[in-house]
């Protein structure tokens, strides 16, 4: 079963607003607006379509804003629809921002290759965050001809999902398409050691202005 829609669940849901003091006065923002305006962004619950479309146009969106400041992309995920997914990666891909991924919670099938997706040296997950990373799935019915084009579609799609968890990754085409096989369920470490992230972080780093007070 689908989770709700996104929107439906943001209109219905109490989210926090946080009132900012500038020079023409008081301004309310709803705490994922305000969020963006720092560059964050966060993917929450199942990938689908239209939950791409709110991620791919606030990316499009930051790229206009600064095209050379890195954007922060916050994922607890456990997956969805690929070609959804597939649509926020090239779109991570395609902007000039270098994009820093975190995990919070979880980060699984998709939400896993959008979490190793993230520019190189800036991958991070919080210490009890669990990976999960598997083949795509999928179901076919109809005339004979019509599984045959399904499973032919779904295989190719495997193999671009292979290569691209190749490329972010380092680890060899049959290490894989061997790890791919079933679920396999990662903690951070594991995730950090077989390259799908780069540190695993317990605390935000202190600023300058601190550790010198």
């Amino acid at each position: 079963m689908r989770e709700r829609d996104p929107i439906d669940l943001y209109m219905n849901t109490l989210v926090p607003m946080v009132v900012e003091q500038t020079n023409r006065g008081e301004r309310s923002y709803d705490i994922y607006s305000r969020l963006l305006k720092e560059r964050i962004v966060f993917l929450t619950g199942q990938v689908f379509d239209e939950v791409a479309s709110l991620i791919c146009a606030q990316l499009l969106f930051l790229e206009s804003e600064n095209p050379s400041k890195d954007i922060a992309f916050y994922i607890n995920s456990p997956g969805g629809v690929v070609t959804s997914g597939l649509a926020i990666y090239d779109t991570m891909q395609y902007i000039r921002p270098k994009v820093s991924t975190v995990c919070i919670g979880q980060a699984a099938s998709m939400g896993s290759l959008l979490m190793t997706a993230g520019e190189k040296g800036k991958r991070f997950s919080l210490p009890n965050s669990r990976i999960m990373v598997h083949q795509p799935s999928g179901g076919a019915q109809g005339q004979a001809t019509d599984i045959e084009i399904q499973a032919r579609e779904i295989l190719a799609l495997r193999a671009r999902l292979n290569n691209i968890y190749v490329e972010h990754t380092g680890q060899p085409l049959e290490v894989i398409e061997k790890v791919m096989e079933r679920d396999k369920f990662m903690t951070a470490d594991e995730a950090k050691e077989f390259g799908l992230i780069d540190e695993v972080v317990n605390k935000r780093p202190a600023l300058e202005d601190d550790s010198a007070s």
